[in-house]
């Protein structure tokens, strides 16, 4: 009987022959190989537009929570009438927004939740919270709104804090008075930017609110142009 053929053994210590193409141990990247069938890593993807978006909700959110130091609550000698109006007032997110829907973008909206549950948690006398975005990112249309209701014991200084921690955060400047609209209180609006993106920012405080619209891609003069009109879509009273 004849006895089968068995292929010949390589000698102890000598390389075990590798498939065509893929380098044994060892051995240097073949020129032209792919370098991901070599196990290498392809670089790192630059930060997207919603990262840099979600940073800006970062610092925005810590201005209204840590940097702007809300207070709220009413003091002896306070208007009765001014207090009983303020209690009246919440902060809602539209439908839409001065034309905008509401952006769908899952990471934005996480954040939008993530906003509001932050007042919430740091300011627990507020009365309403709101975080919202609004546009088409893809189209460098989006605004952002944030902000919450009570009773606010100094309006114009919680404005004047807020625009204080902005100014470092944000990059604000040129913040001068605006029209706050028939809602009344106090309004300024001016430039930022964050992340290489420009910023149009306003920020609005009344005895019973204060808030923040930031639009991307645009100056403060052309959020200026539309902060009335966004304002009345957030902020009601009963």
């Amino acid at each position: 009987m004849s006895q089968p053929h068995h292929p010949p053994q390589p000698e102890y210590g000598s390389a075990t022959p590798q498939p065509s193409g893929i380098p044994g141990p060892g051995a240097g990247q073949p020129y032209g190989a792919d370098p991901m069938a070599a196990g290498f890593a392809p670089p790192p993807k630059k930060k997207s537009g919603v990262g840099k978006v979600l940073l800006i909700v970062l610092a925005v959110v810590l201005v209204l929570c840590v940097g702007g130091g809300i207070a709220i609550w009413a003091t002896v000698g306070d208007d009765v009438g001014e207090v009983v109006e303020a209690t009246k007032t919440r902060v809602v997110a539209p439908e839409t927004l001065n034309g905008r829907p509401k952006v769908t973008e899952p990471a934005l909206v996480a954040a939008s939740e993530q906003m509001a549950a932050e007042i919430k948690k740091d300011v627990p006398e507020a009365t309403s919270q709101v975080g919202g975005f609004y546009g088409d990112p893809q189209k460098n249309d989006l605004v952002m709104i944030v902000g919450v209701s009570g009773v606010m014991a100094d309006p114009e200084k919680e404005m004047n804090d807020a625009i204080s921690a902005i100014s470092g955060q944000l990059g604000a400047t040129n913040m001068t008075a605006v029209e706050p609209g028939p809602l009344g209180g106090d309004a300024k609006c001016g430039d930022g930017s964050s992340e290489g993106v420009k910023l149009g920012i306003c920020v609005w405080a009344d005895r019973g609110s204060l808030g923040m619209v930031v639009i991307y891609f645009k100056t403060g003069k052309e959020a200026e142009a539309e902060f009335g009109t966004i304002r009345a879509a957030i902020e009601q009273r009963n």
